[in-house]
């Protein structure tokens, strides 16, 4: 395989090539960097290209395997950092015009624990305004395209992350994730995500100049995004480093004891199959059909209390958007912005303290079944 197509390759590959000195990091990280270079301009997928401080990286990082340097499991893999959460040196803009300057001082939990890893960031990735939008476009940065289809969205809030990876702008994409936002970008762009559990892996921003609402303390989560699955379960276990600067986090386990043969898989398209498009409907059976004929036991089962959960969502992240997070829009957000802001006042949301405290004691019930 060439340098020029070492992008193509996995970030399970990557390091399995580059801990065995098949390749150099520098021949890694270059690939990816002309990939970003040829490719980035049809897409907007990377607002802030680190390509000098990458190859910078890059030598050091092979200088180190040279040196015999015990090295991490994603040694001289490139990465990408969605641009809201902090990465020292750089801004933090949350695609806020106002926040072009908000240059943080330490890296989140979860950059420092890619960079132990020794993943090496090449670029950071689009959000909306606020990271406040299921599409990706802000008056700061622009408009991420979709790699495939220009006339339909990249998702978001993660749109970036999702567009970049799934032309090969870097082998894994950090993303988070409140109501969707590594799920539907990853759908939108054809690439895979897993939305991680509570506290499994730890987040904190400094930059930040008060504590999220509750509701975004219990819901949103970091999570990486990848073409493949196997990358995903990599980056996983790297981000869940332990942080003590996140008080949620906890020590849940990468590892659980497996099955006899082969994993259950299950099949869901949701209440009433959610209003599926006929053709994401055949395309889900058609999968289940080939698992099912591989010798995997597939069992259809909706998940239970799925419209209570997204009512109990809708409501609950109303009234801290109302409460916590408009005042902020107000001082700081576009005109676009703040009519989304106002559509969001107008939730059914719950109507006294009473309610509010009612409804988060209910969400618990929804979450155990």
């Amino acid at each position: 395989m060439t340098e020029s197509s070492l992008w193509q390759l996995s970030a399970t590959e990557l390091a399995a090539k580059i801990s065995s000195k098949q390749v150099s990091v520098r021949e890694v990280v270059t690939s990816a960097v002309d990939r970003m270079r040829q490719t980035n301009g049809l897409v907007n997928a990377v607002t802030l290209s680190l390509e000098d401080e990458a190859i910078a990286a890059a030598d050091l990082a092979d200088k180190a395997l040279d040196q015999g340097e015990r090295c991490g499991p994603l040694h001289g893999v490139p990465i990408t950092i969605k641009e809201n959460i902090d990465q020292q040196g750089i801004p933090n803009t949350n695609g806020v015009l106002a926040f072009a300057d908000n240059i943080a001082h330490e890296d989140s939990p979860v950059v420092k624990n890619l960079k132990q890893a020794g993943a090496i960031i090449i670029g950071r990735t689009n959000t909306p305004e606020f990271s406040f939008r299921w599409f990706t476009d802000n008056p700061l940065r622009g408009l991420t395209q979709n790699p495939w289809n220009a006339q339909i969205t990249p998702g978001g809030s993660s749109g970036g992350a999702a567009s970049s990876v799934a032309l090969g702008i870097g082998a894994i994409a950090h993303g988070n994730d409140l109501g969707g936002s590594l799920r539907y970008p990853a759908y939108a762009c054809g690439v895979s995500t897993i939305k991680p559990g509570l506290g499994r892996i730890p987040a904190y921003n400094a930059t930040a100049t008060e504590e999220r609402p509750p509701t975004l303390q219990l819901m949103s989560v970091q999570g990486p995004i990848a073409r493949e699955v196997a990358d995903l379960k990599l980056a996983l276990k790297v981000m869940a480093e332990r942080d003590i600067r996140d008080p949620w986090w906890v020590p849940a386990p990468i590892e659980w004891p497996q099955e006899t043969g082969l994993p259950r898989i299950a099949m869901t398209f949701g209440p009433d199959k959610s209003s599926c498009d006929s053709r994401v409907v055949a395309a889900v059976e058609s999968a289940a059909d080939s698992l099912a004929d591989a010798g995997y036991a597939v069992v259809k089962q909706d998940p239970p209390c799925m419209e209570e959960a997204c009512d109990m969502w809708r409501r609950l992240i109303g009234a801290d958007t109302k409460e916590m997070v408009t005042p902020t829009i107000r001082k700081h957000g576009s005109a676009v912005l703040n009519k989304l802001a106002d559509d969001f006042s107008s939730f059914d949301s719950p109507y006294s303290m009473s309610a509010y405290m009612k409804l988060s004691a209910e969400r618990t019930r929804v979450w155990r079944e």
